[in-house]
């Protein structure tokens, strides 16, 4: 019994030992990412309070504003190729969210709703806007449609991309990175075991375009996701309770913002179902669902949605 005893201690520290060999990651200095990830269009804002953003302002400052709020776990490099194409005749304003990208995390640990609702009202403010448009992808949708309920004076339209946010919105697969990070106890491994290779499985489950699953792009999030304090953010983040908002609670001026709703159709995430709920919510609406599309429209179908932004933005415009 006594060699059965010493020979599974064994076998349970080697197998320890290679998981820890297999999945340690160390967090990534500050300094290493922001020399790889900040270009000569990064500033790191004081928004006040103690809270500062990486943020990105580029394009004509006298042309319409757009502000972009990326999704859960990506950075506002996910909106490259829209800057690229509509930055010429567009303002557009995007930052690392709270417990993301070169941001980092909340002094104050908050990862509520109002929280980010709160983070998009001081940037507009520090950039001296007080109507712009407001678009997101998947988290950054869901807080975009959450600032419209509490601000919605303050918006000339919304660019919903695959939002989180519709009630009873059930994703058909969620991708293993996600599917960890709500499993309680088991995440907390998270904070120290981050593999590479789960960041690739995680990404290329959630687009169908698999041509966007570059060595490039999955060493930006699992590198950025090890800026310090950003793995403890995300379980943070994943373990604040979140109540969808109630119809009932959307007011008349909310319903009347003009929305753009983009979506793929194979978005394992957030079903396109859920667009017809925003769509109710948003009568005022244009609706472009992408065949063969997965989670990440505006990388994934780049020059198609980008297309479909500038058409709307320009009718929007002469409509207003």
């Amino acid at each position: 019994m006594r060699r059965f005893l010493k020979g599974l201690a064994f076998f349970l520290i080697v197998a320890i030992g290679g998981i820890i060999f297999w999945g340690y990651a160390a967090d990534v200095p500050v300094k290493d990412l922001r020399t790889k990830y900040a270009n000569a269009e990064s500033e790191f804002v004081d928004l006040g309070d103690g809270l500062t953003v990486h943020l990105r302002d580029e394009g004509p400052k006298d042309a319409p504003a757009i502000i972009l709020l990326h999704g859960s776990n990506a950075s506002l490099h996910t909106w490259q190729q829209w800057v690229d194409r509509l930055g010429k005749d567009y303002r557009i304003i995007r930052f690392d969210q709270w417990g993301h990208g070169l941001t980092g995390p909340h002094p104050k640990g908050d990862y509520s709703v109002a929280a980010y609702v709160d983070a998009v009202d001081r940037v507009a403010r520090n950039r001296g806007l007080t109507r712009f448009y407001l678009g997101g992808n998947s988290m950054g949708g869901g807080i975009s449609h959450a600032y419209a309920v509490a601000h919605p004076e303050k918006l000339a339209g919304l660019i919903l991309v695959d939002p989180s946010g519709a009630p009873d919105a059930k994703p058909r697969q969620l991708p293993i990175g996600f599917r960890l990070a709500a499993m309680p106890g088991v995440n907390q491994l998270a904070t120290i075991l981050t593999p590479r290779s789960l960041i690739e499985r995680s990404l290329d489950g959630s687009v169908s375009n698999k041509a966007v699953v570059t060595p490039a792009e999955i060493d930006e999030y699992w590198e950025l996701l090890r800026h310090p304090g950003n793995r403890e953010a995300t379980l943070k983040r994943f373990g604040t309770p979140r109540t969808p908002i109630a119809e009932k609670d959307i007011g008349a001026a909310t319903r009347a913002i003009p929305a753009l709703i983009l979506w793929g159709d194979e978005d394992k995430l957030i079903p396109v179902s859920a667009a017809q709920w925003f769509g109710r919510i948003y009568p005022n609406n244009q609706t472009h669902i992408y065949k063969g599309i997965g989670h990440l429209p505006m990388e994934e179908t780049a020059e198609q949605s980008a297309s479909d932004v500038r058409a709307w933005l320009s009718a929007n415009s002469a409509a207003g």
